[in-house]
């Protein structure tokens, strides 16, 4: 019996915001009692395209492209402020082509490696949580960067260019802050040991890039989403099986439940007023304030039931996921990383993280409520 409460323990801490989008749909579902209306609730766009994509990148993380892409880039520099810039922008424009969680998995094991062996650990805690605002901030320029951006993409139909142009501004004004932190890490010489991989599978490159563009083509509505269904499962049962289980199904159901909570949210009359009224007065405020409280996802899917105003929204849950460490999925996912690898230093880690989140976040929202004054 111990045993399976250790385990309840560990896996609701592992999956902390999954375990509070359930708890959060039950409740609701309470009130409003399930019905033929639920299965209005589920955006299958969104959800095909968050599977397809992340299946791609598991597969293409599997024949090692990303690491061997990056291993070849950080040897290009010598010191450990230019290594520290080299990881936070290979985390940066990683999150524009693929999840942003998917590139924090994908290249803080990179960071960690690059100082443990060179001997500079003492930066680990600053360079992950770069690594961590460049993902959830880089991603913020490409509908499928973010999983707030596939939803919020799909569910006002935003068109591309517009998209583009509404976050351009705080993309390129994130890129400046996030370059300006890196150069306060120390700019001593650093000696990167050589890494011995296997080699990059040409073949399966070629392929994979190619279901990657497919599952991109499915963003920009330039074929039907539940051909991904079909063809990119076939592709990897074929092709790599173990990408097929390594996909995020934990995000994919936390969008499940939180679908269901927001869709219940809407219905109920008090909530659909008191919401509506906060919204319309200021959606880039109190969206990026929800996501403080119940992250940028869950705040994309709800505040979008109370708002046509989609510009301040999509900046608010995007900048929104600086902040407080629930404030993104991302940021839980690398505080997990680096707890694994420093776990008796996790309390300055939240300080740090602490400052240099809302320090950012701040900037970004007096700069966007000019904007929009």
């Amino acid at each position: 019996m111990q045993i399976l409460i250790r385990k309840a323990i560990k896996f609701c801490f592992k999956n902390a915001v999954l375990c509070i989008a359930l708890l959060a749909a039950a409740v609701t579902s309470l009130i409003i009692p399930p019905d033929a209306s639920y299965i209005g609730y589920f955006d299958f766009k969104t959800l095909t395209c968050l599977f397809c994509t992340l299946a791609v990148v598991c597969a293409l993380r599997n024949i090692h492209i990303f690491e061997i892409t990056a291993y070849k880039i950080v040897e290009l520099f010598h010191t450990a402020r230019w290594a520290t810039i080299a990881l936070v922008y290979i985390t940066f424009i990683g999150s524009m082509v693929m999840a942003n969680d998917m590139a924090l998995i994908t290249f803080l094991p990179l960071g960690y490696f690059v100082l443990s062996s060179t001997g500079n650990k003492k930066y680990m805690a600053f360079v992950f949580i770069m690594q961590n605002i460049a993902a959830n901030l880089g991603g913020m320029i490409t509908p499928f960067g973010n999983p707030q951006n596939l939803y919020m993409y799909s569910y006002f139909n935003i068109p591309t260019g517009e998209f583009v142009g509404i976050m351009a501004l705080p993309f390129f004004l994130s890129i400046t802050i996030i370059t300006a932190c890196c150069f306060l890490v120390g700019n001593e010489p650093l000696q990167i040991k050589e890494v011995t991989h296997d080699k990059l599978n040409i073949p399966l490159s070629i392929i994979y890039g190619v279901l990657f563009v497919f599952s991109i083509m499915i963003v920009f509505n330039f074929v039907p989403y539940y051909w991904g269904l079909i063809a990119i499962p076939v592709a990897l049962i074929i092709l790599d099986r173990k990408a097929l289980s390594q996909v995020d199904y934990p995000l994919l159901l936390t969008f499940c439940a939180f679908f269901i909570f927001s869709g219940n949210m809407a219905r109920i009359p008090a909530v659909n007023t008191f919401l509506g009224g906060l919204i319309s007065r200021n959606p880039l405020l109190y969206g990026v304030a929800s996501c403080q409280v119940i992250s940028n996802v869950p705040s994309a899917i709800l505040l979008s039931k109370f708002t046509t105003n989609y510009p301040q929204l999509l900046v608010a849950v995007n900048i929104g996921g600086t902040g407080t460490l629930v404030s993104s999925l991302a940021s839980l996912i690398t505080f997990r990383e680096y707890s694994k690898y420093a776990p008796d230093d996790t309390v300055p880690y939240i300080r740090q993280f602490t400052m240099y989140n809302f320090g950012i976040l701040l900037i970004l929202l007096i700069v966007m409520s000019i904007r929009y004054a």
